[in-house]
Formats: C-alpha cells, structure tokens, sequence
C-alpha cells in the first residue's frame, strides 16, 4: 500500500480500516467513520435504533445514540425497546422519542408495526438481531435498514454489515463496539469510542436525596451493593457480600442495597448473614439511576445496574463469573475494576455450568480479591 489510490481499491471495511491507520499516523483526533457512506445523509431526517432485551443492553447502546446525535444534531432520533427497561432512557439527551414493546405480547408487536411503518423512518438501525427486531426493522420498510450479515433472516436487511471484528480490526469487541461498528460502516463517526451516558432529572435526583436522609444517609457516604444476577454462573454468594458491607463499615462508607422485586430474598439473605447495617431501597429504575450517582461506590454482579453505574461514572467493582469479560465489562470514562477467576471454561453461555456440579468460576472469587478492588478504587477516587 504506497498511495491513497491503492485505499480507493479496497473494500469499504477495509478502506475504512486503512483510512484509521493514516489518520492515527497523521495525529488526527476527530472521530472518523470505519467505512464509506452507504448513501446521501443529506436527506435523512428521522433514524430509529432498535435494541430489545434487558437494562444492560439498552445502557450499552447509549454510545452509538451519541454519536448518531452528534454526527445528525437536528435529526429525529428514535429508539426502539421493550417497555419493562424503556424507564432507563427516560429524558436522555440524545432520544426525541422511546418506542416500547410489551414483552411477550403477539398484539403489542402488530401495534409497534403499525407505529414504526406510519413514522416513515430514512434509516433504522438493527441493534439486536433476534427475530422480532429483525422482522420489525423490515416493518418499519425504511429505505436504509441496516444489520450484521450474520444476522438470522440477514435479506431482511438491505444494506448488510461485515463483522465488526472486521471493521475493528480486532480479535474481540465490546458490545458497544459491536453496535458502534454497524453504524461506522454507513459512514456516522465512531471511531473515538464514546462512554456510556444517562440522564438524571433534579426531580428524581430530590426524590432519591430525600429518601437517603430519612434513612440518615448522605450522598458521597454510602456504596451501592447490588448482590443480585440473572443467573447463578453470574451471582456472587450473599455470604460473601456480607463480608464485603463489613469491610466497607470498617472503611466509614454504608451500604445501600437494592434488587428488583422478585430478588428480595438475595437481600434478606445478605442481611442475615451480615453484623453491619444495610439500607434496602425497592426504586424504579431512574431512581436506580439517581441512587448510583449519589454514591461513592458500586459493588456488584455482572448485571445491568453496574452498566447503571458506570455509566454515571461512579466508580465500580464488578464481580464476574461465566461472562465474556471483553464483551460486557463496565463501559466507562469512570474508574472500574473488574474481579474475576481466570478459568479454561470461562467465558461459556451462562445458563448453568457444563462443567462442575456448581458454577466455580463465580463460587471461587475470594472476598479478599474484592476488598482489596474496592480498596484500590476509592484510593484512586480520593486521589482525583
């Protein structure tokens, strides 16, 4: 490769990915596409991303509605998620409009349907790639619907990505990587990576304050403790959560711990188990919100509310067991530290362990590696 013209005769992804190299040589530090514009984006006015699932992945798609707002800044900018985690993007600068889908509702989905197609989008952006997504990106009969050609039903598409580990020129990707790339490729700039990002109101920000203060809890005073996970290959034991609020007593710092309504009993067990005082809190999820941004510090499982935190930038130590590190570690500008027991079967699918009678990766984590992230992380915190 001796000449720009040997770039022209490349692929799109890999012009792309070359382009990246001369800049980075070049000390340019604007974010840049990873690809050519796939069309005009002259006349795109409104862009829907569809991103369905859980509090975690919609956190994660944050980035990729950054850098839309940024590149189309009077651009209608949709979303489209499930309704039970919609609440997370409640009032986020970079959303006109949060579509909703009612889980598991065959109705809701005709309705959704209906409401996509009559909004008449230019582009829509297929962030998830399950059936429904897939099915509704066509639905919406946009004439730029983008997905991953290894996308299940990928004609559904007509404009079809490469893999991002392609258009990254890397081994492994993040999650918001992985989103980030297929709107790099359809030329939006992405390339500076940007963190995750939520909006907390004053309203609920008060809410919350005042619910601290009748529990006789100020804010910078206290960490989050969330114990709870959606699977046992990702649940620390209370047991051990137990010696880590005590740890955090010994420091000055209490503990509020919260779950989600059908996790109560992880909380009463880690108040059995546990000789210092814990505040449990039962909030909606922009009161989560505004609960982690007031607190010092995050403990907690691999799960959608340390995405929560991180991407309030408060600092957070995160407890992984069967997870993909690389691809769901805390995505933020804040400081993280991430605890773990390296093992040869981890990462796998998570859903129960293959390979011992019980989930060792999540079982062997010792408290002491924990307190000694937690320790390291609030040096850090008063240093800055």
């Amino acid at each position: 490769m001796n000449s720009m013209h040997d770039i022209v005769e490349l692929s799109p992804q890999l012009r792309g990915l070359a382009t990246r190299v001369m800049q980075n040589l070049r000390g340019e530090d604007a974010p840049q596409p990873l690809a050519q514009a796939q069309w005009d984006w002259q006349s795109v006015r409104k862009v829907l991303l569809i991103r369905l699932r859980s509090i975690g992945d919609t956190v994660l798609a944050t980035p990729s509605l950054h850098a839309l707002r940024r590149f189309l800044p009077g651009a209608e900018i949709d979303i489209l998620l499930e309704d039970w985690v919609a609440p997370v993007l409640t009032n986020h600068d970079c959303v006109n409009r949060i579509v909703t889908l009612e889980r598991g509702s065959v109705a809701s989905r005709a309705r959704v349907a209906r409401e996509i197609r009559s909004a008449r989008y230019d582009v829509v952006y297929n962030l998830h790639g399950g059936t429904t997504a897939t099915l509704l990106t066509r639905a919406t009969g946009a004439p730029h619907r983008i997905g991953y050609a290894a996308y299940q039903y990928p004609k559904l598409h007509n404009h079809q990505a490469p893999s991002p580990l392609l258009l990254w020129g890397q081994q492994k990707t993040h999650s918001v990587e992985q989103q980030l790339a297929l709107l790099g490729w359809t030329g939006v700039p992405v390339s500076d990576r940007p963190p995750t990002s939520l909006t907390v109101t004053p309203e609920v920000t008060e809410a919350v304050s005042d619910r601290l203060s009748l529990a006789g809890l100020e804010a910078g005073k206290f960490a989050v403790v969330h114990p709870a996970a959606a699977f046992a290959t990702k649940q620390w034991a209370a047991e051990k959560f137990a010696r880590v609020v005590e740890y955090l007593a010994s420091q000055g710092i209490a503990t509020v711990s919260i779950a989600a309504p059908d996790e109560t009993a992880v909380l009463n067990d880690l108040v059995s188990q546990t000789s210092a005082r814990v505040v449990m809190f039962s909030l909606s999820l922009p009161e989560v919100t505004a609960l982690v941004a007031q607190s010092r510090l995050f403990v907690g499982n691999d799960s959608g509310i340390a995405h929560i935190a991180a991407a309030v930038e408060t600092p957070v130590v995160v407890i992984f067991g069967s997870s993909n590190i690389a691809h769901w570690r805390p995505w933020t500008a804040g400081r993280a530290e991430i605890v773990f027991e390296e093992m040869p079967c981890q990462p796998c699918h998570g859903y129960f362990c293959e390979k011992f009678d019980q989930p060792e990766c999540i079982i062997r984590v010792p408290v002491e590696r924990v307190s000694a992230a937690i320790e390291r992380v609030l040096k850090t915190s008063t240093e800055c």
